[in-house]
């Protein structure tokens, strides 16, 4: 390794990798652990409060169904939306799993134990911002507001309501450690130019075929659908594999896209680096982070095993 380059390490979910994501014990040990952000996944529940939660629904990640049988919708979810906040703070939260009860990760805490609970936006924040003080460290909030065009279709406005939230705990404009990220530029474009935010806004790119929003991303991963955001948003965050391509021989290079950005003055965070699903041509965690700074060339990472690309990047192996 030779660059010596500002990277960014956004603890996805929190540390994700060790504890169940998004609860405040797995934000408490990503604080600790001396990343620069932390994500935040937030939707809404029946009373209007935001809660950290990467999906719509509870099941995937909590006891739910066993809590309150017969609540959910005709496809078998059980969407936060129709739960109070009250209800929800009885659920237990376990690692995520399959629709079969299996774990997503079976290497991870074990998905039987149920220690840990479902945290407000206004929780979370207040963490981070008491482990900053206690710590002489600034580690910055990284939000989504899920799904907004369902939100809306559920007559909530979540993405004012983040932008309200984050503004009363100080996170107003470019120079405040936040970014707020969507996958749907149109909501993108809320933000800035109804709401007004002076946030950082990063469009995060992902495969049509998910059916994350209306956005066209293949057409985001070209240069003029990138000239074409250039104005709205600061950063990008696609998808690894779309950064990073198998080329002929079986070696790893850039694909381009984020030199594209670069071009336009935007930064990359590429999502999501993992130890336990690493592809085979990456023989380990210090070879992905090599290849992902001195090869392709981004500006950091989501991981949910910040503690890893934090080695990888230490002095020690020139990666500032």
């Amino acid at each position: 390794m030779t660059a010596k380059k500002k990277f960014t390490v956004i603890a996805h979910r929190g540390a994700s990798g060790y504890l169940p994501e998004h609860t405040l014990e797995v934000v408490a040990m990503a604080h600790g652990m001396g990343v620069d952000y932390i994500e935040q996944d937030v939707v809404l529940t029946y009373d209007y409060a935001l809660i950290v939660l990467h999906d719509l629904y509870l099941d995937a990640v909590s006891d739910v169904a066993v809590r309150f049988p017969g609540r959910s919708r005709q496809d078998g979810r059980y969407y936060a939306i129709d739960f109070t906040l009250e209800e929800i703070r009885t659920l237990h939260v376990h690692e995520r799993v399959k629709p079969d009860g299996q774990p997503e990760f079976p290497g991870r805490f074990p998905h039987r134990e149920t220690l840990f609970r479902i945290p407000t936006l206004t929780e979370e924040i207040t963490l981070i911002q008491g482990l900053n003080q206690s710590s002489g460290r600034n580690v910055g909030i990284y939000i989504e507001p899920k799904s907004p065009a369902w939100h809306t279709a559920q007559g909530r406005d979540i993405v004012k309501q983040v932008i309200a939230e984050l503004a009363y705990f100080g996170y107003c404009g470019r120079s405040d450690k936040a970014i707020l990220q969507s996958f749907d530029t149109h909501y993108l474009e809320h933000a800035r130019h109804q709401l007004e935010t002076d946030l950082k806004l990063v469009q995060l790119i992902g495969e049509n075929s998910w059916g994350e929003s209306d956005s066209d991303f293949d057409f985001l991963r070209t240069a003029k659908g990138l000239n074409s955001i250039a104005s709205l948003v600061d950063g990008i965050g696609p998808w690894l594999p779309q950064l990073v391509q198998l080329r002929t021989g079986g070696n790893l290079d850039s694909t381009g896209l984020a030199g594209l950005a670069h071009q336009l003055g935007l930064f990359v965070h590429g999502y999501t680096l993992r130890a336990d699903q690493l592809p085979g041509e990456i023989v380990n965690m210090a070879s992905a982070v090599d290849l992902l700074i001195n090869r392709v060339g981004i500006d950091g990472v989501f991981t949910d095993h910040p503690d890893q690309v934090l080695r990888a990047k230490s002095p020690g192996s020139n990666l500032g």
